[in-house]
């Protein structure tokens, strides 16, 4: 289907008709349902051929388990019916089809049989996988399928112990975190859980921030609350050698942003590949770097800071090579609430000259809590929730209403990234706050005098 097509569809699809031209008169999709027939091969399997059935999704229902999806590439498959099930580490398993689906629209309809080229689910297969094959039990024949890559970013899972924990969500528990996070791999495939030596904490692993960040989104709109950790990177030991995943990274960036975001590459270890005029735009450079993947960690922010917004980002795994050494991301340090209570515009005027905040006046905070980034290296303890004394006294222009700059509101994964090693974000169904790992400010200066 060529692109005129297809974004003509985009166009008018909604309104129920397409066009192969726009000076043609045209009240339906026939055109783009025409082309599709014309343009798209059919099938190049055999009914007549042994069964082959490549499992390239699953699903998962509570009452019949793991459900495999996949396309018939060659032969028959019936309702009922003995099937081998070629396993990726070789081994094959003699197993009976449960119940076979093919969709309608989006829903799926139990048949009796199916056949070449169709789209089909299927119940019954416990420990179905993706990239395994459904084959003829008595000419078992697996299909390649490319591996899914492995998690390459980490994060922790703990039970919210702040002291907001259990006011907002519905699943507070460690016993509900456990479950909600290993009933999650019953779908998600790249995802990993490990339990720690805490009761209270897992370890997720994934491809990437955005892969957990999803997680974690979903979770809190189902009513869990939760504290998560600094994102890092899981290392490999290849051949004697510590090993860091990297990650091929292309930036197209307009040409006057071209030294800023070249500085920032060299402070996180990027490797230059090739540099570029864009070919989508006319104005802009295309830079291509071979970075550590934790040197991406917290830089989209600051990417699109330093872009005015204008710069585009892809990045895509490269594989394993020998540790890079220090990286350097956050340079700023924070402002933290120095007492549980409500903020006042009072408290929060004297702080945002010296800092950028995330919250406004009237807002809850607590002892811990991370209000804002500082502009120095130093982290910065404010009472946010101070109040003017009220006095007789009174000097000219002294009452003048105090006007607060607009707080920054951060989002789920900006929050992810912005915070360091020794701080959390705590995700409830209803705010995202960010807080210190160690609230009690005493304590977590003698942590601190311990580490130097």
């Amino acid at each position: 289907m060529n692109s005129l097509i297809s974004k003509q569809y985009m166009l008018h699809g909604k309104n129920g008709f397409a066009k192969l031209s726009l000076d043609e008169e045209s009240n339906n999709m026939k055109p783009l349902f025409d082309t599709i027939v014309n343009t798209i091969k059919e099938p190049a399997g055999s009914d007549e051929a042994p069964l082959q059935l490549l499992v390239s999704n699953i699903d998962y229902d509570n009452f019949t388990g793991r459900i495999g999806i996949g396309k018939i590439e060659n032969g028959v498959i019936k309702n009922g019916q003995m099937v081998a099930l070629c396993k990726k580490d070789g081994t094959i398993q003699n197993i009976k089809i449960g119940k076979l689906y093919t969709y309608m629209g989006l829903k799926r309809v139990e048949v009796d049989i199916a056949k070449c080229g169709d789209i089909v689910a299927v119940t019954g297969v416990e420990g179905i996988n993706i990239g395994e094959t459904i084959a003829d039990p008595e000419n078992p024949k697996a299909l390649d399928f490319v591996d899914i890559d492995e998690p390459t970013v980490s994060m922790t899972f703990s039970v919210n112990n702040g002291p907001f924990a259990g006011k907002e969500g519905k699943f507070i528990t460690s016993r509900h975190l456990r479950d909600r996070l290993f009933k999650e791999l019953e779908t998600n495939v790249s995802l990993r859980v490990e339990e720690t030596d805490k009761a209270d904490s897992f370890k997720v692993s994934g491809r990437g921030e955005l892969h957990l960040s999803i997680l974690i989104e979903n979770m809190r709109r189902e009513g869990f609350e939760m504290l998560v950790s600094r994102p890092t990177v899981i290392y490999k030991e290849i051949d004697g050698v510590k090993c860091e995943p990297m990650e091929l990274l292309t930036l197209d960036v307009p040409e006057e942003c071209v030294g800023s975001v070249m500085e920032k590459m060299g402070l996180r270890k990027a490797e230059m590949t090739n540099m570029s005029a864009s070919h989508s735009q006319a104005g802009y450079s295309r830079l291509e770097f071979k970075i550590p993947a934790r040197g991406l960690i917290g830089y989209r922010s600051e990417f699109m800071t330093d872009t005015k917004g204008n710069g585009i980002m892809n990045h895509i795994f490269a594989g394993y090579e020998p540790d890079k050494g220090d990286v350097t991301t956050r340079v700023r340090g924070t402002v933290i609430a120095f007492e549980q209570g409500k903020s006042t515009t009072y408290g929060l005027f004297n702080a945002q000259e010296r800092a950028t905040l995330f919250i406004g006046a009237g807002e809850e905070v607590y002892q811990g809590m991370i209000v804002g980034e500082n502009s120095r290296t130093d982290d910065l303890t404010v009472n946010v929730c101070k109040e003017k004394h009220l006095t007789n006294t009174r000097a000219s222009g002294s009452d003048d209403a105090l006007k607060l700059t607009p707080h920054k509101i951060l989002s789920l994964e900006q929050a992810i990234e912005f915070i360091a090693d020794d701080e959390l974000v705590e995700v409830t169904p209803e705010h995202i706050r960010l807080r210190k790992r160690i609230l009690d400010p005493s304590q977590r200066f003698r942590e601190e005098a311990k580490k130097k």
